[in-house]
């Protein structure tokens, strides 16, 4: 797959890549969720450059990603089965408002400046565990706001989307703003931000979703989700997948302050394009995932994703130009979100309904769970031998992990096709999943 082949068949039809806009509750998600994003990810770049700034160590970097990001993997389990007993809605919008509050605290101690870095770890521990409670209900309520369950794909890959372009629009303005007025603002301006999340989950009306597992005792509903994940050939190894990513592939995101300063001798405005061009081609990926018309074929786009990033990984360690950097960290982006909207899709297509929260809450300990353990150990790692070498090393890695998927795709293949069979998204035998 290259980029001429991507871009003439799904870019074109901008009817298709926006088909899940056309309900109503998903689109004010859609909106409301844009504007706080492009806010969060000013926030994101303005601790990482604080973080830096006032210690110069790579480690902290790392220990930072690690505390902002455990709770999800302690606190997933439980906030799966919460998501699936009760209301996905109140809980997202509880969580949107201990954003606020979060951000808010950030911004005052910045701006007063009382900051000091045990302040940032601790308001890191309390991110995650909000954190913890948002992912498993931000991802299965997705599936409530669209009209028609086919949109599902379109809708998840629409999130990615959003997701990215605030990538690409937020680290760009944070930089600036840093360099101007100080990370304190850019804390101010985040905290602002979840007010359009906040407004438009409150003009969301949702019909009341029977849940027949109340009845059920925390623990019994908890080893009931256990099981179903972990007995399920494909979602177990999809959850592998993700896992192995978040560990090598994904925490070289945390060393990016060091990469833009050490490698490319930069400053805030540097970091700033970085995330930028990572969010350029994340946005770019995602819009080729909302272009696809059935979840069909995502498992090569999965395999070859994976090994492509551990590629630009590899060759943006090598690189001390930044024209170079650019282009790798957008071919990096462009994989990135290929890789996890189609991992996303997968598993919540293969989900049994009433099991979604719970899937998904491993789906959300694999991802943002892991991660931390793969900032520690990246930051660790860069402090003994080097930025440059501790993403080669995470970008060969990736791609041993890309290659073992596809070897393992066809043999996956049996357990997907009869679950797709009676969901009726495959109605006769296919031989690409």
């Amino acid at each position: 797959m290259t980029l001429s082949d991507v871009i003439p068949k799904n870019l074109k039809n901008a009817k298709n890549i926006f088909s899940s806009l056309r309900s109503r509750n998903y689109r004010l998600y859609f909106i409301g969720q844009g504007v706080s994003l492009i806010g969060t990810w000013m926030g994101n770049v303005a601790l990482s450059w604080l973080v830096y700034r006032l210690t110069g160590s790579v480690f902290l970097l790392g220990l930072v990603g690690f505390t902002s990001q455990i709770p999800m993997f302690i606190l997933s389990p439980l906030s799966g089965v919460l998501t699936d007993r009760y209301n996905r809605h109140t809980m997202m919008l509880l969580a949107q408002v201990f954003f606020l509050l979060h951000a808010l605290t950030m911004a005052l101690l910045v701006l007063f400046n009382l900051i000091e870095v045990w302040h940032i770890i601790a308001l890191s521990i309390v991110f995650g565990i909000i954190s913890a409670f948002d992912a498993p209900a931000r991802h299965s309520l997705v599936i409530d706001l669209i009209e028609k369950p086919e949109q599902l794909g379109n809708a998840i890959a629409l999130n990615s989307a959003i997701f990215n372009a605030a990538r690409l629009v937020g680290p760009a303005i944070a930089g600036v703003t840093i360099a101007i007025v100080g990370e304190g603002i850019c804390f101010l301006l985040n905290a602002t931000s979840f007010l359009a999340v906040i407004v438009a989950l409150l003009k969301i009306k949702i019909p009341v979703r029977k849940t027949a597992t109340k009845s059920v005792n925390l623990k019994s509903s908890f080893t009931e989700g256990l099981q179903y994940t972990f007995q399920s050939v494909p979602i177990r190894t999809l959850l592998f997948l993700i896992a192995a990513m978040s560990l090598t592939g994904f925490p070289f995101i945390v060393l990016l302050p060091a990469y833009a300063k050490e490698i490319l001798s930069g400053g805030s405005d540097t970091l700033g394009f970085l995330m930028s061009s990572l969010g350029a081609g994340a946005l770019l990926g995602a819009l080729y995932m909302a272009g696809r018309k059935s979840v069909l074929g995502v498992g090569g786009i999965i395999s070859f994703n994976v090994v492509v990033l551990g590629l630009s990984l590899m060759l943006a360690s090598m690189s001390a130009n930044i024209w170079l950097s650019l282009l790798l960290f957008f071919i990096g982006g462009f994989s990135m979100i290929l890789s996890i909207a189609a991992l996303n899709t997968l598993l919540q297509t293969l989900a049994e309904d009433d099991k979604r929260g719970r899937v998904m809450s491993f789906y959300s300990m694999a991802l943002m769970g892991m991660m931390p353990m793969g900032n520690l150990l990246a930051g660790s790692v860069a402090s003994g031998i080097g930025i440059a070498y501790t993403m080669l090393g995470g970008g060969a890695i990736t791609m041993l992990i890309g290659g073992w998927f596809q070897l393992r795709r066809k043999a996956l293949r049996k357990y997907i096709h009869p679950i797709y069979r009676l969901k009726g998204i495959l109605p006769i035998v296919q031989d690409e999943v």
